[in-house]
């Protein structure tokens, strides 16, 4: 249990990025380009009545911050109404390709970082995202709704818990006044309650931090922030004496490639779809970054996207996530390019995360199917299994992450219409299932529980070490939209208890079961649930 005594703030604050970036000479804070610069020197807007929601005590113990604040003074702060001593805000300056087109300058256009801390030997930098606008905020206000903050607050959290490489999110706090947002871009725009949510990470730099200098042949900008980053970041690829050389660059890329290999194979392991894989959406270190219109897979489709933004595209649907992670490492490497030279060392960084994506698709889908990793020649001798058993989820609506959990509980031992039974709760319709597909189900489950029996290890044994890779509980989209409605209505208990049960998400919770439920037929089409937009 966390201690509920109300404790005050007490931050010691750096800027090392700042330091180290060249700033915006303009001071205002009005809407236009910036060349030249890392960053916009711009304070967060203040708000009428800030309220602390919700507050994270694990992502507080990074910060050296208690796990239970004095709500007034958290909420003053984290709103941005109050700067602490040490607090330099700043919004950052970059780029990207959205939905493949270069879009040029973006930047933080709703996200203000305070600045850094350094606990415990590591730093982060703590920033508000919907604390006003920017120099980089185009057309919009800089604020952000509270279903979206509801849902990053969440989500980030939940991902650090299931073992994602993610951003964190320390604070959520409602600010008293309304945003305007047209939530699908169709016309009918309405006020909806505002909320900011202090997020965290070592570093908010991202693939599109780099593009936009090189874009503008900003040579002396880009190796800035280049060196910036592998010395705070990447020590390891810091020579030991004097300047990166071409090769320290190139071989940096290689571990950004590898990182975000491991990153995206996370992703498809606990069935999470990004939404909108921008290269600006995409973090230099490899985690999670920009929690916009995410979803998590319900019925198994590797066609799905919760983006209504791509829905015609589906460019960033969640079986096309890999491909992207490789398209968007193109582009950093594009960028990186005036500080390497030569195409041929690129290159073989970009080859390293096809070479780690493979790898660590091949242990992720053993462990999630309880086998033992089988590899001859560089051939991957389970990809038959795995590729018949995501046929078969194909073939009819079937729960992705209650089909994994469930399927720790077949026997080594069990008849192939048995094992099917035993999964029978991930089924949408097990009944009604056409007999084509029930036939598919039982010839995997023939060839499956002949290799369980192949390998011999003991059914608990194997279900414990599939419990540790597939989860029971995920912020299922209908989840988040219920904490959502309550929270509307000034009412956090849901989300408080959501983040609590999100908390252990391989356990098993005893009375929390209704968490691990399928979707109900109520969310199927329901906005939030099913689809959402960049707006969200």
């Amino acid at each position: 249990m966390h201690d509920p005594t109300p404790a005050p703030l007490a931050i010691d604050f750096d800027d090392s990025f700042v330091r180290a970036l060249p700033a915006d000479p303009e001071p205002k804070n009005r809407r236009r380009q910036v060349y030249g610069a890392g960053y916009s020197r711009v304070q967060p807007t203040p708000v009428p009545d800030p309220t602390l929601l919700a507050w994270s005590p694990e992502c507080a113990a990074l910060l050296g911050l208690p796990p239970a604040p004095d709500p007034e003074a958290a909420a003053q702060v984290f709103a941005g109404n109050r700067l602490l001593d040490g607090m330099r805000p700043y919004a950052a300056c970059y780029g990207g390709h959205q939905f493949g087109n270069w879009a040029g300058q973006l930047g933080d256009g709703r996200a203000i970082t305070l600045g850094e801390t350094v606990h415990a030997g590591r730093r982060y930098e703590l920033q508000l995202k919907g604390a006003g606008p920017t120099p980089y905020s185009r057309m919009a206000d800089g604020r952000a709704v509270l279903r979206s903050s509801v849902r990053e607050f969440l989500c980030s959290e939940a991902m650090h818990h299931l073992g994602v490489p993610t951003t964190r999110a320390l604070s959520l706090v409602t600010t008293g006044e309304p945003v305007v947002r047209d939530m699908f871009y169709d016309g009918n725009p309405r006020p909806e309650p505002g909320a900011i949510v202090c997020r965290v990470a070592p570093s908010f730099v991202r693939f599109g931090s780099f593009e936009i200098f090189t874009a503008r042949d900003d040579a002396e900008t880009l190796k800035t922030l280049a060196d910036y980053v592998i010395r705070s970041h990447f020590p390891e690829h810091w020579p030991t004496s004097g300047e990166p050389s071409p090769d320290d660059y190139a071989w940096w890329l290689a571990e950004v490639a590898e990182r975000t290999a491991r990153t995206l194979i996370h992703w498809m392991r606990v069935g999470f779809v990004h939404g909108v894989m921008n290269t600006d959406n995409l973090s230099i270190l490899g985690l999670t970054i920009d929690y916009g219109p995410y979803g998590w897979l319900e019925p198994y489709d590797p066609g799905w996207t919760p983006n209504t933004t791509d829905a015609h595209g589906r460019r960033y649907r969640f079986g096309n996530q890999p491909a992207i992670g490789g398209w968007n490492l193109v582009r950093l490497a594009h960028a990186l390019y005036p500080l390497v030279g030569a195409v041929e060392p690129l290159q073989s960084a970009v080859d390293r995360y096809s070479t780690t994506l493979a790898a660590e698709a091949r242990r992720a889908w053993a462990a999630k199917l309880g086998l033992e990793e089988r590899v001859d020649g560089g051939e991957d001798l389970n990809a038959d299994l795995v590729g018949r058993w995501l046929t078969a989820l194909q073939s009819t609506e079937v729960d992705y992450t209650l089909a994994h959990r469930l399927l720790a509980d077949v026997p080594a031992d069990a008849a192939p219409g048995d094992a099917l039974h035993a999964i029978r709760g991930a089924f949408y319709d097990f009944g009604g299932m056409p007999s084509e597909v029930r036939g598919a189900f039982l010839e995997w489950f023939r060839s499956y529980v002949a290799r369980l029996t192949e390998e011999g290890r003991p059914d608990a044994i194997r279900r414990g070490a599939m419990n540790r890779v597939n989860p029971k509980y995920v912020l299922r989209n209908y989840l988040a939209q219920l904490a959502i409605d309550d929270a509307e209505q000034g009412d956090p208990a849901r989300l408080r208890e959501t983040l609590d049960v999100m908390r252990d998400p391989y356990g098993e919770q005893p009375g929390r079961e209704a968490y691990a439920a399928r979707r109900p037929e109520w969310a199927r089409d329901r906005p939030g649930c099913s689809t959402l937009s960049c707006s969200s």
